[in-house]
């Protein structure tokens, strides 16, 4: 296929406002993605759209295997709480409602 770039499970996008760390997850418009190397802002920087990841939970509220899992922007947590927030994937282990970190398996 001459039209075929890349398998899409690591995308080069640009780092957005005060730059990512390593395994930090960010919402790069409606897409999801982990940066695989840390990158300062507006330089382009490898980010895995693809995976299972432990990522900064939000506490409050607990999350079941195979539930949806969303993305809080303004906080940089994934929560169980939809509105007002992107879906990332699915949460592959429980999750207490006061667990700092949850499991999630990225949408892909």
């Amino acid at each position: 296929m001459k039209n075929y770039i890349q398998p899409g499970n690591i995308v080069n996008l640009t780092a957005p406002a005060g730059g990512l760390a390593s395994g930090q997850g960010h919402l790069f418009g409606a897409l999801f993605g982990i940066a695989t190397t840390a990158a300062p802002e507006g330089q382009k920087v490898a980010v895995s759209a693809d995976g299972v990841f432990t990522l900064p939970k939000a506490t409050g509220g607990g999350l079941t295997e195979g539930q949806k899992v969303y993305w809080d922007a303004t906080a940089k947590k994934a929560t169980a709480t939809a509105t007002d927030n992107a879906m990332i994937g699915h949460a592959v282990e429980a999750a207490a409602a006061g667990a700092t970190t949850a499991t999630v398996r990225l949408a892909s």
